[in-house]
């Protein structure tokens, strides 16, 4: 039976874990990849102090509650959405494709909502000129859908 470890995540890591939980391993899996990429830490008995602020942090980080969250949805959804301008080709392609950072900016900007860039999703990459439906995840149970325009400089 391979040897297992217990470690506390640094990061959120997508089937494993949030920021702060402790979870088993297997010890190569942790060696090899969690521990390299910074992704966790080795859990001790003196650790739960680093656990407790870890999810604090998170807490914090998350919108206080599911009815600020719905204010937010309707804000997105009753507005037109966001424009964002960037570099394009004659034929509308971009010369580079847009980020979640530069929504949740454009977001921020133009609708004055702060959203977290890390709850913003889409299907495929937006690299040409156009309109655009993104997801956008405010709160476990709250989702909203922002219309996003991408314009040609």
């Amino acid at each position: 039976m391979a040897a297992q470890t217990k470690v506390v995540l640094n990061v959120d890591v997508p089937n494993l874990g949030v920021t702060g939980d402790v979870v088993t391993v297997r010890a190569g899996y942790a060696r090899n990849l969690l521990f390299p990429r910074n992704l966790a830490s080795k859990w001790t008995p003196g650790a739960q102090r680093q656990i407790d602020q870890m999810q604090a942090a998170r807490r914090k980080r998350e919108i206080a509650s599911i009815d600020d969250a719905r204010a937010i949805r309707d804000a997105l959804q009753g507005s037109e959405g966001v424009v964002i301008s960037k570099k394009a080709t004659d034929t509308g392609r971009l010369f580079a494709s847009v980020s979640t950072a530069e929504i949740a900016a454009a977001v921020k900007e133009q609708l004055g909502q702060t959203i977290d860039r890390r709850g913003v999703s889409w299907e495929a990459p937006i690299k040409s000129t156009g309109s655009y439906k993104v997801n956008v995840s405010l709160h476990p149970e709250v989702d909203a859908t922002l219309a996003v325009k991408v314009d040609g400089e």
